[in-house]
């Protein structure tokens, strides 16, 4: 049995409405993400300060079925039609580049004793958090435009690339035997993808008939969806991050061409109103304030990672992308590209649960991933203030521009 805390669920449904209230009223000024706000309510009610909130095991599965939910909209995100060709081979590059970047910078670090583990320490480096700037980004217009067909793509890559490692290498298992198992549940994905496509054909005329009845089976089958692949990644011993990915990518696939707003809209209902805030506040509940701050030494890691994201993250898109895009928008691309968090925190977690980081080096890496959140959007937003106006281009004009 879990013990349930009804007054710590209280206080973290609470500070979840006022850190949306306070997001929809900053909105006005300055784009700042909601989840940035969540995190930092959550320390301010956690042990660290408040003590409003203690960690346990009913926060910890509505944390992770709301980090399930934060991936499979990261999935669901990815237009494989929109970013096929030039941009994602451009992402896919990228992404290559940064982690061979963050390793070496990962080895650096470890030698002069700075971090322990240049694996865990690099591969948090090497993300992104694309899908997590989804609704500022589409509020500024940029999904739809030229600009963002490039940004998805780095995004997807950013995301997908570092779920994968903590799939492959960073569980207990062997890496071959990791592998394996990656290309069962690979196998059994791809035979739900067609069941999904096939059942979505025939069934849609009632589906859609019945997105506004009580009974919502449309949003009953997409959350199933979601926690059956968690659930089977989670039995096969993979990390439930690819299940809920794998779950937004093959319920993209099943919708292609049916996309309906009023879908849309509940699913996000479901993910951002309700269950991905119990994984970013407690996320801060759980955050080591004072392994951060006991040692002024350890506090100057924080900047540290948080030019090192710039790095690892920002000079592959000032480089790659010079035939495509001019030097603002590659600028702007590298600050987007550096904005780190939901993988940042996963990994840390991972590697202080398993002794290869230490908690102040993976508040650090949070802390560094918080403020990148915060800042990097803002700066990106307002160089493409004047430039989100330019449209989408097709593959053939993408790739005229390349070649």
């Amino acid at each position: 049995m879990i013990d349930v805390d009804p007054e710590s669920f209280l206080v973290i449904a609470a500070v979840s409405a006022l850190a949306a209230f306070v997001s929809a009223f900053l909105g006005r000024r300055i784009a700042v993400p909601v989840v940035v706000l969540e995190i930092l309510a959550g320390i301010v009610v956690g042990p660290e300060l408040l003590g409003l909130v203690q960690p346990d095991d009913f926060v910890d599965f509505f944390a992770s079925l709301g980090l399930g939910m934060l991936f499979f909209f990261a999935g669901y995100e990815i237009d494989f039609e929109r970013i096929r060709g030039v941009p994602l081979r451009l992402a896919v590059v990228g992404w290559l580049i940064s982690l061979a970047v963050a390793y070496s910078l990962g080895g650096l670090l470890a030698l002069a004793g700075v971090v322990l583990s240049l694996v865990f320490t690099g591969s948090a480096m090497a993300t992104t958090a694309i899908g997590t700037l989804i609704p500022i980004l589409s509020d500024a217009g940029e999904l739809r435009t030229r600009f963002g067909t490039y940004l998805l793509a780095a995004g997807a890559a950013g995301e997908f690339g570092p779920i994968l490692l903590i799939t492959l290498v960073f569980s207990a298992k062997s890496t071959a035997g990791n592998a394996l198992i990656l290309v069962m549940f690979i196998v059994l994905a791809a035979i739900t993808a067609v069941v999904a496509v096939r059942g979505v054909t025939r069934g849609w005329a009632m589906l859609e008939r019945t997105l506004e009845a009580s009974s919502q089976p449309a949003i009953r089958i997409a959350v199933l969806l979601v926690f059956s692949l968690a659930a089977l990644a989670a039995s096969l011993g993979l990390d439930l991050l690819l299940g809920g990915f794998v779950a937004g990518v093959i319920a993209r696939l099943a919708l292609r061409g049916r996309e309906v707003h009023v879908l849309e809209s509940k699913l996000t209902a479901v993910g951002y109103g309700f269950l991905i805030p119990f994984f970013f506040i407690s996320s801060g509940v759980k955050f080591n304030l004072t392994a951060l701050t006991e040692d002024p030494v350890r506090l100057l890691e924080l900047p540290l990672f948080l030019a090192l994201f710039l790095v690892v993250r920002g000079a592959p898109a000032l480089l790659l992308y010079r035939r495509v895009l001019d030097g603002f928008d590659r600028v702007a691309l590298a600050l987007f590209s550096a904005t780190e968090l939901p993988l940042v925190v996963a990994i840390t977690t991972i590697a202080v649960d398993h002794g290869h980081m230490r908690s102040s080096t993976a508040a650090s890496l949070v802390g560094a991933a918080i403020l990148s959140t915060m800042l990097y959007p803002l700066l990106a937003l307002r160089l493409r203030r004047d430039r989100a106006r330019d449209s989408v281009p097709d593959d053939r004009t993408v790739s005229a521009e390349i070649g």
